[in-house]
């Protein structure tokens, strides 16, 4: 299927993404934060990434526009999962390059849905 990568540094929520994604048969790459996230997705070139907003160091957010500004990379659909919710939050999220925005806490089969959704759009 597809390769993923999964940014959290919760390692329940990344062991509980990592689970719900590698049972549909997709390959899970998971980091613990943001730079180890833009590394790699240098490295392993996922087909998509899954990027918690508040870790340390390095931010989801910060990483989303690392990814978008380098021609190599700009191209991954990302997901931000985050418990930042306000309406603030969503627009930042979106502005800073997301392809979509799911909030915490969250149902791992409807990130399951949204993961297959923005794996079938052409691009």
């Amino acid at each position: 299927m597809a390769r993923i990568l999964v940014a959290d540094d919760d390692v329940d929520i990344r062991e509980l993404i990592e689970f719900k994604l590698s049972t549909l048969g997709h390959e899970i790459v998971a980091v613990n934060d943001g730079a180890a996230a833009v590394d790699a997705c240098r490295e392993h070139k996922p087909d998509l990434a899954v990027l918690d907003v508040m870790m340390p160091g390095m931010s989801g957010l910060d990483a989303i526009r690392v990814i978008r500004g380098d021609e190599a990379m700009a191209g991954i659909p990302v997901i931000l999962l985050t418990a930042r919710a306000q309406e603030s939050d969503v627009e930042t999220g979106f502005d800073s390059g997301a392809d979509d925005y799911i909030t915490k806490p969250f149902s791992p089969r409807e990130l399951a849905s949204r993961v297959q959704a923005l794996l079938a759009r052409p691009r």
